[in-house]
């Protein structure tokens, strides 16, 4: 997303441990202080640079879920969100010199249609095991799409980060041009 909105970055691992920092409440707060701990952690690194860091989380009837760790706990996964609806929420976060400078959630409703046992396989066939790293079992620039039957948010929040907001704290920033 970033490189496509011209933003030019260097990816580099976080090296944050997600699992001790996921309270297990609520989805927004988790999915901030996730980002933010990743931007933290990249900033104490490189200290005199600005750091964004992003996460995801979805939750379906409150039960929040993380990647699916195989294909069965994919197929699982999607037996359990057929027909429901899925709130994904990704956060995103600035950081420099170990300090968080920003950050913003935002979420979007993606209502899920029946999923049948032979569309999962066949989902799953095509599109394993790219969807293994995506949490909600699904990338939207592909076959994801013919999961749900309606969504409200933005896409840029589906895809994994709130890009708007962002550009508008990185154009506060003087980061980018106006």
């Amino acid at each position: 997303m970033l490189e496509g909105a011209g933003v030019a970055f260097e990816a580099i691992s976080p090296d944050v441990d997600e699992a001790a920092l996921k309270p297990g409440s609520d989805a927004k707060s988790t999915a901030r202080l996730l980002a933010e701990a990743k931007a933290v952690a990249v900033s104490k690194r490189r200290a005199k640079d600005w750091v964004i860091g992003s996460d995801s989380i979805v939750s379906v009837d409150g039960q929040l879920f993380d990647k699916p760790h195989d294909r069965d706990q994919a197929a699982e996964h999607l037996r359990f969100y057929s027909g429901k609806p899925m709130v994904l929420t990704s956060a995103v976060a600035v950081a420099r010199g170990g300090d968080v400078d920003w950050s913003v959630g935002d979420t979007a409703t993606l209502q899920l249609r029946i999923l049948s046992d032979d569309f999962i396989a066949s989902y799953l066939d095509a599109e394993w095991p790219e969807v293994g790293y995506c949490v909600g079992v699904f990338r939207m620039e592909g076959r994801g799409v013919q999961l749900f039957e309606s969504i409200e948010g933005s896409h840029f929040t589906i895809l994994g980060m709130p890009l708007l907001p962002l550009l508008g704290a990185l154009r506060a920033r003087g980061l980018i041009g106006e």
